[in-house]
């Protein structure tokens, strides 16, 4: 089902009239008239966001976008994102490009996995840009680990974490690149947060 055929009939199972679903999302009846015709075929991601929460849905609910079956027995397939930022919960996230398989074994106790798609060449020889990471969800990591990490919030970088008294390191692999050295303080300040440990490398050919 398509993303306006789901706005309306999600609409209509909880009784909103399109005046009521406009107050909810912050725009027009007729806006959302034209969302539920496709008259609007692209749709902002804030007002993504918003008609997720008036509906009761998470955005991907709303995007229609269901995890595929896996076609191994033991395997469960985690979305592969194109971009992901600190502080928006995987859930919210609307950029899916593709998905990959993991055992299922991975995913014991309360390990949350996602798939990241490589921008740049940072990390090259290793990780090259378009090969997809296989990242376990956490906030901390030890030095020597390759983290997914964000800094002031924007879109995450893939980089080597190097622990200091003082504060961090992101090292990538390409000698072209100079580390990026945050001190205690700018952690907190900027802040610069790790989103997950890559436990696996997908190379894309």
């Amino acid at each position: 089902m398509k993303i306006n055929e789901n706005i309306k009939k999600l609409r209509n199972d909880r009784g909103l009239t399109l005046e009521q679903m406009g107050k909810m999302v912050g725009v027009s009846k007729q806006t959302i008239q034209r969302y539920e015709s496709g008259q609007i075929a692209t749709i902002p991601y804030d007002k993504i966001v918003a008609l997720a929460v008036a509906l009761q849905v998470s955005p991907s609910t709303l995007m229609g976008w269901e995890a595929p079956k896996s076609k191994s027995e033991g395997a469960v397939r985690i979305p592969v994102y194109g971009d992901v930022a600190a502080g928006i919960p995987l859930e919210m996230i609307t950029d899916i490009v593709d998905w990959e398989e993991i055992p299922a074994a991975m995913m014991n106790g309360d390990s949350e996995f996602f798939a990241l798609r490589i921008h740049g060449n940072s990390m090259e020889p290793r990780i090259k840009d378009g090969d997809v990471v296989i990242v376990r969800k956490q906030n901390d990591a030890e030095t020597g680990d390759v983290v997914i990490a964000a800094v002031n919030g924007d879109s995450a970088t893939c980089k080597r974490l190097r622990k200091l008294r003082d504060g961090i390191e992101l090292i990538p692999s390409n000698p072209s690149y100079e580390p990026f050295y945050f001190s205690n303080q700018e952690i907190i300040e900027k802040p610069v947060t790790i989103l997950g440990k890559v436990v696996e490398l997908r190379a894309k050919f």
